[in-house]
C-alpha cells in the first residue's frame, strides 16, 4: 500500500491547543529512551513547553468536557447490538481512569516542573538565545552529567504530572480522527473549497496525498466552510506558488 502523508486543520481553539499538545509529547516520545546530554535537554524544553500551554488556558477543564462527553456517548450505544459490547466497555472504563485523575482536587500538571529549583533555574534562561550554557547554569550542567540512572528519575518524576494530560490528549484526538467517512475528492486547478454543514460540527480537516506528491495542502477554514489550496515549490527558496493542475486527495472532515 502507498504510504500517504497527512495533514490536518483544526477548526477550533480547542482542537489547536489538542494538537500542540499531542506534537509536544510526540518530542518527548522520540527522546524518551535515548541517553545524550542534548536528549535530556529536549526533554525538559518540551515538558516545560506543555507546562506553559497548559497554563495559558484551562485545558485540563476542557479535557475534562472532551471525555464526559465522549463516555456519555459510548453509554449511549450500551446494548445496542451493531457494537461490540466487550470493547465498548474497555474504552469506557479507560476514559473513566483518566478522568479519575483528572478530577482529583490537588492535581496540578507539571507541579513538580514548577517547584523544582533546577527546572526554574533552568527555564528563566531559555528565552535568552544560547542562554542555556555551561557557563550561565553550572548546576544545570552538573546535572547532566550525573549518571543516567539518576536523570531518568528526575524526568520521569517530572513527567508523570503531566501524563494523564497525554493520555486524556491521545484518547480525545484518536475519537475525533476516527469520527469521519473519508471521501476522495478533486482539487481543480489546485483549488477546493466546501461548505460545512450547520447540523455537522467539523472540528478538523485531514487532507491525505501520496508520499510521492510534488504538492502540499494550504488548508484554512471556519465555521461555515473551509478551502484547500495545493501549492508547489521546486526550490526550497523559491517561493510556493497554487498549482494549476488537477489534484486527487482524500478528505477526512472530523466532527465528533
Amino acid at each position: 500500500m502507498q504510504k500517504k502523508i497527512i495533514y490536518e486543520q483544526p477548526l477550533n481553539e480547542r482542537v489547536r491547543n489538542f494538537l500542540r499538545l499531542e506534537h509536544l509529547f510526540s518530542i518527548i516520545e522520540s527522546r524518551y529512551d535515548q541517553s545524550t546530554s542534548w536528549d535530556f535537554r529536549f526533554l525538559l524544553e518540551s515538558m516545560l513547553e506543555i507546562v506553559d500551554l497548559l497554563s495559558r488556558s484551562d485545558l485540563k477543564a476542557e479535557l475534562i468536557k472532551e471525555l464526559e462527553k465522549h463516555s456519555s456517548m459510548l453509554i449511549s450505544l450500551k446494548d445496542n447490538p451493531a457494537v461490540d459490547q466487550s470493547r465498548l466497555v474497555a474504552i469506557n472504563e479507560n476514559i473513566i481512569q483518566i478522568l479519575k485523575k483528572l478530577r482529583e482536587s490537588d492535581y496540578q500538571p507539571g507541579n513538580s516542573l514548577k517547584t523544582s529549583e533546577l527546572v526554574n533555574s533552568f527555564k528563566q534562561r531559555t528565552s535568552i538565545p544560547g542562554g542555556t550554557c555551561n557557563f550561565d547554569l553550572p548546576r544545570f550542567h552538573h546535572w547532566l552529567n550525573l549518571p543516567i540512572q539518576k536523570k531518568r528519575h528526575d524526568i520521569q518524576n517530572w513527567f508523570k504530572d503531566i501524563e494523564p494530560i497525554k493520555q486524556a490528549v491521545e484518547f480525545a484526538l484518536e475519537m475525533l480522527r476516527n469520527s469521519t467517512n473519508p471521501s476522495t475528492e478533486t482539487a481543480e486547478e489546485g483549488f477546493y473549497q466546501r461548505p460545512i454543514e450547520p447540523n455537522l460540527s467539523c472540528q478538523l480537516i485531514r487532507v491525505l496525498l501520496p508520499e510521492v506528491s510534488s504538492f502540499y495542502p494550504e488548508i484554512s477554514g471556519g465555521k461555515h466552510r473551509f478551502t484547500v489550496r495545493f501549492m508547489q515549490s521546486n526550490d526550497s527558496a523559491d517561493r510556493p506558488i497554487q498549482t494549476d493542475s488537477n489534484v486527487e486527495f482524500e478528505l477526512h472532515c472530523c466532527i465528533l
